[in-house]
């Protein structure tokens, strides 16, 4: 695969197929998106694969996590805004952006499997107490499975647009989702058509479009399909009912969520959101019935690029107004 753009194109390169490197400290595909992704990723190795990770600034320690189908570059202009004061950690899970993009045999894409990244990276990094979560679609699922692992480590909470528990009372998988989880056809448009990152481009910013040099920027780790494997089964391990492929985790994190009731907790949501809507913020508000909530009625899923400056100018507000002794 070459890895030279067509001439006069504005797209990143393709990137490089997987492949093992002799340089353990190189993250196993190239920047894409330098000029709106201005870091130095570094890599953590966990059973011979490579987890790509941000480490910016110092301070205490914000764990940022992504869904699907993004990757750290979502959180590009909160680690912009927040290094100077804050230790920001930002890992692509396997699969996702500039990690690791391995086949289903060396790899099971589980929600206990990214837990237990998560869990790995931190530990390996001595980061073991005092830790704000930022959470985002699957990142809120993942990250408040680790929480309920270890409820003391975490300090403060930051939602937007996320889930940790069951599909609230009211609200349906939508048709779209339902396909990609359940057909072949489905699985077909999300692997080899990249159906599900072409569209999420496209509609999860409502308020205004997003740029082409942004939407390139999200798109670029999911070239091919076989960089597609982590978006489907993101997708087709949606746990819907007992009996799904991790429900068991998702009913014991909501479970555990009582203990987070005086944990200072930030809600952001972007009301167009066709997924994570207004049920999953009622239910967010159930369990945290403490929490600080801002909403915006006109933006969608991607709520970081819709809102922009007022949503991360909210998150160091609540940092600042929350300081860890």
């Amino acid at each position: 695969m070459s890895n030279t753009a067509a001439p006069g194109s504005d797209a990143p390169p393709p990137l490089r197929t997987t492949h093992p490197s002799a340089d353990e400290d190189a993250p196993p595909f190239p920047n894409p998106a330098m000029s709106l992704y201005p870091f130095l990723p570094r890599v953590a190795t966990r059973h011979g694969l490579r987890m790509s990770y941000l480490d910016e600034g110092a301070g205490d320690t914000v764990v940022m996590l992504h869904g699907n189908p993004t990757w750290s570059f979502y959180y590009r202009n909160l680690v912009l805004s927040l290094r100077e004061s804050y230790r920001c950690i930002v890992p692509d899970h396997i699969g996702c952006g500039l990690s690791d993009k391995p086949p289903l045999s060396r790899y099971d894409y589980s929600l206990k499997s990214r837990i237990d990244d998560l869990e790995w990276l931190l530990e390996e990094r001595g980061l073991t107490k005092n830790l704000t979560l930022v959470l985002h679609d699957w990142g809120g699922m993942i990250g408040m499975g680790f929480a309920a692992r270890h409820p003391d480590r975490i300090k403060r909470v930051v939602a937007s647009n996320t889930g940790a528990f069951p599909l609230p009372p009211g609200k349906k998988l939508p048709r779209s989702l339902w396909w990609g989880r359940n057909t072949r056809l489905g699985a077909w448009l999300i692997t080899r058509r990249n159906a599900f990152c072409k569209y999420a481009a496209k509609w999860c910013a409502t308020r205004q479009p997003l740029p082409a040099d942004v939407r390139a920027g999200y798109l670029a780790p999911y070239d091919t399909a076989a960089h597609r494997v982590a978006v489907l089964k993101f997708v087709q391990t949606i746990p819907l009912a007992p009996g799904d492929e991790g429900y068991d985790i998702v009913a014991g994190t909501a479970a555990a969520l009582d203990k987070f009731r005086d944990t200072p907790t930030l809600l952001l949501w972007g009301m167009k959101d066709f997924v994570f809507d207004r049920h999953f913020l009622e239910e967010w508000k159930r369990h945290f019935p403490h929490a600080e909530v801002h909403t915006w009625p006109d933006c969608g899923h991607y709520l970081l690029d819709d809102a922009g400056e007022l949503a991360i100018m909210r998150v160091w507000e609540f940092l600042q107004r929350y300081p860890l002794s």
